[in-house]
């Protein structure tokens, strides 16, 4: 066979490398303690909790004799998206800027956009895991609400791509011991006012349904145990993407 009808293997060499850092990112995560607790325990918890506890009805959040899971599984789900995506990237990525393994990964085959696409990867597997487990879970507690797959997967992938980005642009600007407290005060901040976890009435609502947070929480809220499609939220989130993706190319340094 000449040269010129041989197979390139170099797309199938770039796969394999790509999918071997996925597997590297992904280990990494779920072998990491405070990984762990931020990515699965706390929002697994919090569902649970507001499941089982009076605070949504005694807040007003839900009517009396409703199902507070139509609020406390999007609210964890939601969660759970935010602290792999933003927080446990952001702070990962930061430490490996720090040490220079980023620095190391970038010269070597795998590539800047290999490295990026192995983190990409990484986090939709453990929101899989996340997304599977918070399911479970609710199930377990009686949870009989609606849900759009369609509208689910759109804003998981919506909002994955929005919270990594702005989290790779702090984590690539941002020194590592700052890119620590910020990232973990910002998931305080979404969880709590942010819109994330509940919706937010009035003036404040309205701000923060334009902000990543309360565009995730609403257009999963709608998703699952809503009406299905939040048009407004999702394009919100498309634009953050759009807007973190071209900041982190612009801005991410590697040292």
């Amino acid at each position: 066979m000449s040269r010129a009808h041989a197979k390139d293997p170099a797309p199938a060499m770039r796969t394999r490398r790509v999918m071997a850092q996925v597997r590297f990112e992904t280990i990494s995560v779920l072998r990491n303690g405070e990984q762990l607790l931020l990515s699965l325990i706390l929002p697994l918890g919090l569902l649970i909790f507001l499941a089982k506890a009076p605070l949504l009805s005694g807040l007003g959040i839900v009517a009396p004799g409703s199902d507070p899971l139509t609020v406390a599984l999007p609210g964890a789900l939601s969660l759970c998206l935010a602290s792999t995506a933003f927080t446990g990237q952001a702070i990962a990525t930061a430490f490996d800027r720090r040490y220079g393994v980023l620095r190391q990964l970038a010269t070597t085959p795998l590539g800047t956009n290999g490295l990026i696409l192995g983190k990409l990867g990484a986090v939709i597997v453990v929101v899989i895991i996340q997304f599977i487990l918070a399911f479970a879970i609710a199930l377990g507690l009686g949870f009989n609400g609606p849900v759009n797959t369609l509208a689910l997967v759109l804003t998981t992938l919506l909002g994955t791509a929005a919270l990594l980005s702005l989290g790779l642009l702090m984590a690539g600007t941002v020194r590592a011991e700052a890119t620590l407290a910020g990232a973990n005060l910002i998931w305080v901040l979404m969880a709590g006012v942010g819109g994330l976890v509940i919706a937010h009435p009035g003036e404040w609502g309205t701000v923060v349904g334009y902000l990543p947070s309360g565009a995730l929480g609403d257009a999963m809220r709608a998703a699952v145990g809503g009406m299905g499609f939040d048009v407004k939220a999702l394009i919100v989130l498309l634009v953050w993407g759009l807007v973190g993706t071209l900041a982190a190319r612009r801005w991410f340094r590697f040292e």
